[in-house]
């Protein structure tokens, strides 16, 4: 894999970086997790809109820059690289956002696209149900077709970014009687309607990082259908691939978190080096960032070339989860107990924002569908192993 880049692309390297070097705060900003934190992020958001860096790969009708893979993700190595905040609206931006280039009308990609990128809206992602996790052909919530409106009941929960977000997306039961993959709509639903109730579930860290919505009779416009009715599996399918695939972890994220890694090694040598597993363990998880970077970019020139990834997204989903699992748990022994110290705690050091990631990384092998689940699909698509 020849791995020189373009003058066009180092030309791009440089404006990212001094874009990023006079725009990003000079403070961390506040979890987006908390009221205050997610203004802030919003904010940020439209700061990046304004420099035209918040939907690098969109079109520039929506405010992007047109960018190919290879670009984004050297915007991204820069991105991590100049310590900026975390994206707020990712599942608006990263996972909405090309599900609607694909599969909305032109009036839908006009009247969502452009706020989106803005930061003016930020979407909640509406997958999960109490009974319908990983396997989300169990939904149950209704959305029952009268007229030009839907009216939607049921629940909702471990919806991401809920708490404070504008709209939500996800999947409801259109078809009465329906099962499975079959009678599913893909609805995009303002969290303001009456008869919608958002209650925050709290996190390991005990901030509301995820929400149940509860639906009493909440109408929907029929505007808001993505796709067809009772067609909402194979949108929701789209979107699931852009979610284990290539855009929502980006590998610059590890290998800044394995460049941070080794800087801890190496503060921490001469106490950590008594036991020997420790180098090796930093060792690894370094060069597993680095093959995932290396992986990234090879799948992102088979796609620039005419290729597509299909069910080969789930090694991605795996490999990413057990990766940021493994950095941060390095991280923890190389801490020892001051691991345990949060971020407010006066000798924290370095500790508060690891123990922060690591926490987060439990969730990993869980979200975007369970790894189990992945290796299920891997089995069955890939390899074509029989069923039991």
């Amino acid at each position: 894999m020849n791995l020189s880049y373009s003058d066009c692309q180092h030309t791009f390297r440089a404006e990212a970086r001094d874009w990023l070097a006079s725009a990003v705060p000079a403070t961390p900003l506040p979890s987006f997790d908390t009221k205050e934190g997610f203004a802030a992020h919003r904010e940020w958001e439209r700061c990046l809109h304004e420099g035209r860096w918040g939907t690098v790969t969109w079109p520039e009708s929506y405010g992007g820059r047109g960018a190919d893979l290879i670009e984004w993700l050297i915007f991204e190595e820069e991105y991590y690289r100049a310590g900026a905040p975390g994206r707020v609206n990712q599942n608006g931006i990263f996972l909405l956002g090309p599900t609607l280039m694909e599969h909305g009308t032109q009036a839908q990609r006009q009247r969502f696209l452009p706020p989106m990128a803005a930061g003016d809206t930020i979407w909640a992602q509406g997958w999960s149900e109490p009974n319908a996790g990983s396997d989300m052909a169990a939904i149950r919530c209704t959305a029952e077709r009268h007229g030009d409106r839907y009216i939607i009941n049921g629940q909702k929960t471990w919806s991401t970014r809920a708490t404070f977000a504008d709209w939500l997306f996800g999947l409801f039961r259109t078809e009465a009687g329906s099962e499975r993959h079959r009678g599913l709509s893909f609805l995009l639903v303002p969290l303001d309607t009456p008869g919608i109730t958002v209650r925050p579930v709290r996190q390991l860290n005990g901030l509301p990082g995820f929400a149940e919505v509860f639906f009493d009779d909440a109408e929907c416009s029929a505007d808001n259908l993505l796709g067809e009715e009772g067609g909402g599996w194979s949108v929701a399918m789209a979107t699931a691939g852009f979610e284990r695939g290539l855009m929502l972890r980006s590998p610059a994220r590890y290998q800044e978190a394995a460049r941070r890694l080794v800087s801890l090694y190496l503060a921490q040598r001469p106490a950590v080096d008594r036991d020997p597993s420790v180098r090796g363990a930093v060792l690894a998880a370094w060069m597993r960032a680095e093959a995932y970077t290396l992986a990234t970019y090879a799948t992102a020139s088979r796609l620039l070339s005419g290729g597509h990834i299909g069910s080969e997204s789930s090694t991605n989903k795996i490999f990413w989860s057990e990766l940021d699992l493994e950095l941060h748990s390095t991280a923890m022994s190389i801490l020892g107990e001051r691991a345990e110290l949060q971020s407010t705690a006066v000798d924290c050091e370095a500790g508060g924002a690891w123990l922060e990631g690591f926490l987060f990384a439990q969730a990993g092998p869980i979200y975007a569908g369970t790894n189990e689940i992945q290796r299920n699909i891997i089995a069955d698509r890939m390899l074509g192993l029989p069923r039991s």
